[in-house]
């Protein structure tokens, strides 16, 4: 029996963020939260779109979940794939049978058991609630990454929890020591 052993670098609990030259207009300049990133493919959240119609509040309700105070906060659009699943992306003080840890900054929990307990306010204090969510075939993200697709940038809780969508991508960046302006969408050739 032969086995294949993974060599890539494990993503998980990074971000992604989308260079000018990404060719799949859905993710022009988008930050990705990487969930999972392994031998088996890779699967993240879009954290800087949002979907123009849709509260948290209003999903609650949606859901005949009657929550203990008014959520405005918004929902994300998390990605392409499975768009009417939901992913909660949190801090870690809320850890459920169904939750992945996935660091000592982030879980992830994609059950209606952490939309109750953040309707009754016991959920996480930091959340994304998204619809959908990216993923990768084994070797496509390691693939894109070497096409100049996209940034690998160690996450951080004030960009993934923040509320100004707009300023994330260059927020990430300049983590890197990147100035947006700086950066072309024509791939080179040296």
């Amino acid at each position: 029996m032969q086995t294949s052993t993974w060599n890539g670098s494990d993503l998980s609990g990074s971000l992604l963020v989308a260079m000018p030259s990404m060719q799949d207009e859905r993710f022009e300049r988008t930050v990705i939260y990487v969930c999972v990133h392994n031998a088996d493919g890779a699967m993240g959240l879009v954290i800087n779109r949002t979907l123009e119609e849709l509260t948290l509040d209003g999903l609650l309700r949606q859901l005949d979940l009657e929550p203990s105070q008014t959520l405005d906060a918004p929902i994300h659009f998390g990605g392409p794939v499975e768009t009417s699943r939901g992913f909660v992306l949190h801090s870690p003080d809320y850890v459920h049978d169904a939750t992945l840890v996935i660091d000592e900054a982030f879980a992830l929990t994609a059950t209606v058991e952490v939309l109750k307990a953040i309707a009754q306010g016991e959920g996480p204090k930091r959340a994304v609630m998204a619809l959908g969510y990216a993923g990768w075939a084994p070797g496509q993200l390691d693939a894109e990454i070497q096409a100049n697709g996209w940034l690998s940038v160690p996450a951080d809780a004030d960009i993934v929890f923040g509320r100004d969508n707009d300023l994330k991508w260059s927020k990430a960046l300049a983590k890197l020591g990147i100035d947006p302006a700086l950066l072309s969408g024509e791939a080179g050739r040296a």
